[in-house]
């Protein structure tokens, strides 16, 4: 991914649409534009883009199935499953409809398609507590797990709700 000021120019970040569009923001002069993003799904994410105000700025294109909100919450998880056993204090980075991204600091023994139980309070205004389990996709620097929702069916109303952009 681009640095925020990747070649002298500002870069901002645009989520596609299931339609294949993504709104731009001219971070200038704020005008909005939605563009059809669909031709550069498998190759092209990031986009050199000029503004009908002269403005010159890269656009990186989230091609994710769900929005995917960044935070800093503090959980607990625990391993489950048959030979299963550990857990431990955990950060949530990002969460979306179908599934986590956290991080675990020091020695532990996750490793992919390992089956967790998170707990974690949303920084809502109603501090909502949730309890989800996930399945480890992937691992990156050995302490960043990316997790998908074992019941994606069942996101639970508060939870749609704190993921709207």
């Amino acid at each position: 991914m681009l640095s925020n000021q990747q070649y002298g120019m500002k870069v901002q970040k645009s989520f596609v649409k299931t339609n294949d569009t993504a709104s731009i923001r001219c971070p200038d002069c704020a005008l909005v534009k939605n563009i059809a993003v669909g031709k550069f799904r498998n190759n092209k994410h990031t986009l050199k883009t000029r503004c009908s105000c002269g403005s010159t700025f890269l656009v990186a294109l989230d091609f994710r199935r769900h929005y995917r909100k960044p935070t800093k919450i503090i959980g607990i998880y625990s391993l489950i499953g048959p030979n299963s056993s550990g857990g431990g204090k955990m950060q949530v980075n990002n969460i979306s409809r179908s599934g986590v991204s956290f991080t675990v600091s020091g020695r532990h023994t996750i490793g992919v398609g390992q089956k967790a139980l998170l707990h974690f309070q949303l920084d809502d205004k109603n501090q909502t507590e949730l309890t989800k389990k996930v399945l480890v996709k992937n691992i990156r620097n050995n302490n960043n797990f990316g997790c998908e929702f074992v019941n994606q069916t069942q996101i639970g109303k508060n939870l749609g709700f704190y993921l709207q952009p």
